[in-house]
This record gives C-alpha cells, structure tokens and sequence, in this order.
C-alpha cells in the first residue's frame, strides 16, 4: 500500500471510530475527492499509462461529433450568447476535439464562452495546457453553481457515473443503508446500518416493495441533475449526459473501483483505484423534469454516433490516412459503436435534457420520455 493510501485508510478508520458506519456514499466521496488523497486530486487517471480510457481519448471523431451536435442545438436555439459547459472534462480532449469542429459553424466560435467544471488541479493544469491555445475565453469552477447564467450547453461525459451513491439492502425489516465498517479482524468490510431507513419503500420507484432480502438498491443525491434541469427550463439551452448505466431504475450492485485497466477490490488501498457505479437514466431523468426541462433518450452510444455521421466521418478520415492509420480509424470506430463485451456502443448510455421549448436536439428525434 502507498503512503497516501495507507494515509487515506488511517483517515476513514479514524472516522468510523469516531462516529460509527460511514456510508458507501461517504466512503466513495472520500476514496475520490479526498483534498490530500483521493483519486481524482492526485492524478491523471486517463489514457494507456493511467487506469482507463474513455471515449474521446479513443477517437478525435467522438468529440468532434459532440462539437458539432452543441452547434446544432445553439442554432436550434436562435444562435445566442452562450455559454458551453463541461463537467469534469479529464483532460480536455473532448472539449478540444469539440471546438476545432466548432469552427465549421462560422459563428458559433465567436458565441460561446467555455466553462469547465472540475475538481482537480493537475487535471485542471492538463486542461489548460489542451485549451488555451485555442484563443477562446475560459473559465474554471469547481462546481455547476459557480456558471454564471444564461442560454447554456452542458456536456458531461463519465461524469455521473463517479458521483457518490448510497446503497440500501433489502433485510427482512425493510431497507437498510450498506455502510462500511471496521471487522473483527480489524479490515474495512461492507455490512449494513442498525436500523432501516425510514419511510424507504415509500421514496423507491414503483415495483421494488416485493425485493428480495439481500437486493441492493442505489441512488444518488440528484443535486447536479436538479441544477442542469432548472438551467436549461430557465434560460434555454440543453445537456448532453453520456455514461454507463440503466434507461430503466433496478436493484443490483454496480460499485465497482478500477485501477491499471481492471477490477479492484474498493475496499482495499483507498484512493488508489478509480470508484464508479452505473447510472440510473430514468432517476436522472426525473429529477431534470422535475424542474421543468425535458428528457430525451437514453439511446444507445453507438446509436447516438450512428446518427450524427461517424461511419461517414470515419470514411473520411481513412480516405486521406495512410494505411496503417487507416487500421487504427477502424478499430477506434468499433469499439465506439460496437456492440461486443468490450466495445461501448451498447453499455454506455446517452441522454439530453433540454429546454421544453427547444424540440428534440439532434439525434433525439421521437425518443422524448423512452
């Protein structure tokens, strides 16, 4: 174990000490956001010599289409001021991908002021160093509060899906939150509160009362999804949302920590492996339209690029790409859209949420509510 993990351990341990059980919520905040250890705070997590590799680090196509797919939606929404946000962006490959291809839209270059919403200052510093040569105005917050209002474009991709989540188990009394605790043995395990949680069964989706003991069920505290709804219902705009997860809320235990491109145990060497859970599309949904924007989708990823061009974009770049090159825009398609174990075109998910006023942002023709 490192010393920041050994240092990280120490803390939590301290904490359950101190005050009992803490949480999967608590624990997955602290293993991540920690301001001195945690996983996003002390690294660059991305990429073949990191941990994992997401979309835009596969292909300049995936962010490109996004980039374009903004456009769209600026011009769907009369060409205004605006201002385009994205929530975590790694290292700013995505939103870099996303302005060079901005620039086939004459006018929304000069529109747009980007706001980039991140935690981590050695990703913040990746960001610039991707970013400003592009001569656009940015901004840097650490939270989505912190954007000033107005017509907004919010891109967020894996960004949801390392949001702390609760888990509740069925027990033969009811729900009860899974917390982790310190064992006989004197090792981190997961185990369950004393009590269950009041009035659960009455806040969970339609169909979970018959669950079986020991089903888990999880959920996050909507607070951002609450936030990008009142935005875009209040001021015009929409959210592209693009992560791994479920169009339809379930039980089943999706924590998950991955460290050097496989799975790890979460409870071992806090901080030192990267904490995801799936999405709930449906919850995210719900909150957004719970502040008057609409949601569309989720599709499928490879769907989603399907229908803004990347078979077209990729026979393009081939074209003029020896054949080597060649090869690798092939491979870099397939594993965007396929829909083999390893591909992520059927496991991972997107979704918009937009202005009810709008109509439906590219892509999302006729899919409002499925």
């Amino acid at each position: 174990m490192t010393d920041a993990a050994a240092a990280l351990e120490a803390d939590i341990r301290r904490r359950i000490r101190l005050g009992g059980p803490m949480s999967v919520a608590q624990y997955m905040a602290l293993c991540l956001t920690d301001p001195a250890h945690g996983y996003y705070m002390t690294r660059d997590p991305f990429g073949a010599g990191g941990d994992f590799i997401t979309a835009p680090e596969i292909s300049q196509m995936f962010g490109e289409l996004i980039g374009l797919w903004a456009g769209s939606v600026w011009m769907q929404m009369g060409s205004p001021p605006l201002r385009l946000v994205e929530l975590g962006p790694g290292r700013g490959t995505m939103m870099a991908d996303a302005l060079r291809a901005a620039h086939a839209l004459r006018d929304f270059p000069a529109a747009i002021s980007v706001h980039l919403v991140e935690i981590s200052p050695s990703l913040e510093t990746r960001q610039r160093q991707a970013l400003e040569p592009m001569g656009l105005p940015l901004t840097w917050h650490r939270s989505l509060d912190e954007v000033p209002e107005g017509p907004t474009i919010i891109l967020a991709n894996e960004f949801f899906d390392a949001l702390p989540v609760h888990q509740a188990v069925m027990c033969a009394d009811g729900w009860h939150e899974r917390m982790v605790k310190i064992d006989e043995d004197d090792k981190l395990r997961f185990g369950t509160a004393r009590d269950p949680i009041p009035l659960f069964d009455e806040l969970l989706p339609r169909g979970f009362a018959a669950a079986a003991i020991g089903e888990i069920f999880e959920w996050r505290v909507d607070q951002v999804a609450l936030e990008i709804g009142r935005r875009v219902a209040q001021y015009g705009g929409a959210a592209l949302i693009i992560d791994y997860g479920h169009g339809r809320s379930g039980t089943g235990d999706t924590l998950q920590a991955v460290r050097g491109h496989g799975f790890a145990d979460p409870l071992l060497a806090p901080g030192q492996a990267d904490l995801t859970a799936h999405v709930d599309f449906a919850a995210l949904a719900q909150a957004a339209e719970s502040m008057r924007a609409r949601a569309y989708g989720p599709l499928d990823q490879g769907e989603f690029l399907r229908r803004l061009g990347i078979e077209t974009r990729a026979a393009a770049l081939k074209s003029a790409a020896p054949g080597a090159q060649a090869a690798e825009i092939d491979a870099a398609l397939a594993r965007l859209i396929g829909s083999e174990s390893k591909a992520m075109g059927k496991l991972f998910k997107v979704m918009a949420l937009a202005d009810a006023q709008l109509g439906a942002p590219p892509a999302f023709e006729e899919t409002a509510g499925t």
